[in-house]
């Protein structure tokens, strides 16, 4: 999971200067659009990443980023939401949840039932990628893309897996409206991956409310 923005206190807009938010355009791309866009997306990804690290570690994590993109691409449902004022300023992209559950295989624990349910209605989006360049006002871009995207497909909840030494991206995610949700434990990787969730909607929204609370349902192993 990518999920990246400036971490700085925003620079408010000067009297009569547009608002940030305002001005920026949000546009849904198909993958063969975003297949022409990845050389862009990628140094948007670069950008997005506010570190001091050496160059070579650059070049590494841009092609990661590529490599990453282009296998969503390929995925059934794959759809991308881009911010864009006169150049782009985010992107937010990902791909429909299967109602098997298979998303949620190796979830440490029980899944909560409303997770379930929506699972099985087919009202979750798994949202694999979000990027916003470092600017005034990047959380409210942010918001913007992530509903944008989940509303084109018509579901109720994102759900994203970060790495849990990604604290970066967690903080994002969270500043941005996500909740966290547990551990997923995948086979190709050492470690479990951090689940957060993103409610579109007040409906939704209280149906996750009090997640500790709610009744629990394992998936077939």
């Amino acid at each position: 999971m990518t999920a990246q923005a400036g971490q700085g206190r925003p620079r408010e807009p000067h009297a009569g200067e547009p608002s940030t938010s305002d001005a920026v355009r949000l546009r849904r791309v198909n993958r063969w659009l975003a297949q022409d866009l990845s050389g862009e997306l990628a140094d948007l990804y670069v950008d997005s990443r506010q570190t001091s690290a050496a160059e070579t570690y650059h070049s590494r994590s841009r092609q990661d980023f590529l490599n990453r993109l282009a296998g969503d691409i390929r995925r059934p449902g794959f759809a991308m939401v881009i911010a864009e004022t006169d150049h782009l300023v985010g992107c937010a992209f990902g791909f429909p949840v299967a109602a098997d559950g298979f998303w949620w295989r190796g979830f440490d624990g029980a899944l909560p039932r409303s997770i379930e349910q929506l699972t099985l209605s087919g009202g979750v989006f798994a949202i694999t990628g979000i990027l916003v360049r470092p600017r005034p006002r990047d959380r409210e871009v942010a918001r913007r893309l992530q509903e944008r995207l989940l509303s084109g497909h018509q579901a109720s909840l994102g759900a994203t897996l970060v790495d849990p030494g990604d604290l970066q991206t967690l903080a994002s995610l969270r500043s941005w409206g996500w909740l966290d949700l547990g551990e997923v434990w995948r086979p190709a990787g050492p470690t479990a991956l951090h689940a957060l969730v993103f409610p579109l909607g007040e409906r939704t929204t209280a149906r996750l409310d009090g997640l500790a609370h709610d009744a629990w349902t394992r998936w077939p192993g």
